[in-house]
């Protein structure tokens, strides 16, 4: 039997392992943390428990696949709950809209709070993104686009759906009023990308999340995690934690063998997980073939600011994912991805889980996290001395945004910056 090796154990890390072990390899998964789930890990402080960081499922066979492949039943190992409504939009002048659930409902809102104009033009904009998903979810998510050459034979297509526009630059052509295209521009966002600059491909989440909702697991994502953990162990993948990956060895350009702080370890086929940058850099200790994925070339996402902590007071009326837009937008994003100058103005995302997942409440207190875009480590900003200012300036637009009180109901909290990530 034929040995793979899995570096990381994010979601990607967890499926291919899974994946690997279901064609007959024999699959060892190696992590350098001390828990399994990479960025969708669990931190644990002064006994409260929060998720790190993606909290939206937006396709949830993907992961029940998993498990059938196996002969399991996804239901055995965790239980998904529908979000609604999917998001509240929050904007500078304190109004807000609720986006999601129910399509009808959405539409009677928009017609109402903005015009009849807008309310057809999200209908267009959905019927788009439908063609977008068709196109590039159905049709070419499993292709792997490694060359302009690669790309040709579904040129047509991509033009089809106008992909050279940016996602603000489409939705704007939809929508007339200025809060909803930035509401409607967003899920560039969740995944590090700029909505002025994010190919419009990415409009294909808007139709996604109508297609099979938008849901959160009970006692959170970690449990999605610890159910990968059981199943990998069921199928008997080996699972070393607290092993960092420290160098590859290579033979007849082809890695071999894998050395770590805990051990070296035998492989026919290697499956990276990790960050592409930092493997290239710290592992292979070489700079990729292509000059498409050369650093120089490459341009690197935005980072986040993100403060987990827990209140005395039960904030009712929060739904469970706000996201809260500042006044300034482009030009907000513009200092974050092309300046990367430190901000005192950032738009947030605030997480709510106790707003879907009653039974999740922890301490009889309401747990949350907030994260604010802000530029990533090519900034040198000096997160040492800047942290806990920019956290009074985020707790102040919490306070006067969304939750009144915040300071004097705290019970617990902490943050981390770009350096973590």
């Amino acid at each position: 039997m034929k040995k793979a090796i899995v570096i990381g154990s994010g979601f990607g890390g967890l499926a291919i392992a899974c994946r690997l072990k279901k064609h007959n390899f024999n699959v060892t998964l190696l992590e350098k943390q001390s828990d399994l789930g990479g960025r969708a890990r669990t931190f644990t402080h002064n006994g409260f428990k929060y998720d790190a960081g993606p909290t939206v499922i937006t396709a949830p066979y993907l992961i029940h696949e998993l498990f059938e492949m196996h002969g399991k039943d996804s239901k055995d190992y965790y239980n998904l709950i529908k979000v609604n409504p999917f998001y509240r939009f929050v904007f500078s002048d304190k109004s807000h809209f609720d986006y999601g659930d129910n399509l009808l409902a959405m539409l009677r809102v928009i017609k109402k709070q903005y015009s009849y104009e807008d309310a057809l033009g999200y209908i267009a904009l959905l019927k788009h993104s439908k063609r977008i998903f068709k196109t590039a979810f159905t049709k070419l998510s499993d292709k792997p686009f490694e060359s302009l050459g690669s790309m040709m034979p579904y040129l047509p297509e991509l033009l089809r759906i106008k992909f050279y526009e940016s996602v603000n630059s489409s939705v704007s052509k939809f929508m007339k009023n200025e809060n909803l295209t930035k509401a409607l521009s967003m899920h560039p966002l969740l995944v590090g990308g700029n909505p002025y600059t994010t190919t419009s491909i990415y409009l294909l989440i808007q139709y996604l999340e109508w297609k099979w909702g938008v849901y959160y697991a009970e006692g959170g994502t970690r449990s999605i995690v610890n159910s990968l953990e059981k199943l990998l162990g069921e199928i008997g993948v080996e699972c070393h934690k607290n092993t960092e990956v420290i160098r590859v060895v290579e033979n007849n350009n082809k890695i071999t063998t894998i050395e770590t702080d805990n051990g070296s370890f035998n492989a026919d086929l290697v499956v990276s997980n990790a960050d592409p940058s930092m493997f290239y850099e710290k592992v292979l200790r070489k700079t990729p073939a292509k000059i498409s994925n050369k650093p120089s070339v490459l341009k690197h996402s935005m980072s986040l600011f993100v403060i987990y902590f827990s209140t005395k007071k039960i904030y009712d009326q929060i739904q469970h994912h706000t996201i809260i837009f500042n006044k300034r937008h482009k030009e907000l994003l513009a200092d974050i991805f092309d300046k990367k100058i430190m901000i005192d103005d950032p738009s947030l995302y605030l997480h709510r889980p106790l707003a879907t997942d009653i039974g999740g409440q922890q301490f009889e207190s309401d747990s949350f996290y907030v994260l604010a875009p802000v530029p990533n480590n090519l900034s040198n900003i000096d997160w040492e001395e800047y942290g806990d200012s920019f956290k009074d300036i985020v707790f102040d637009i919490l306070e006067e945004f969304a939750l009144p009180g915040l300071r004097k109901n705290l019970v617990d909290s902490f943050y981390i910056t770009p350096k973590y990530f």
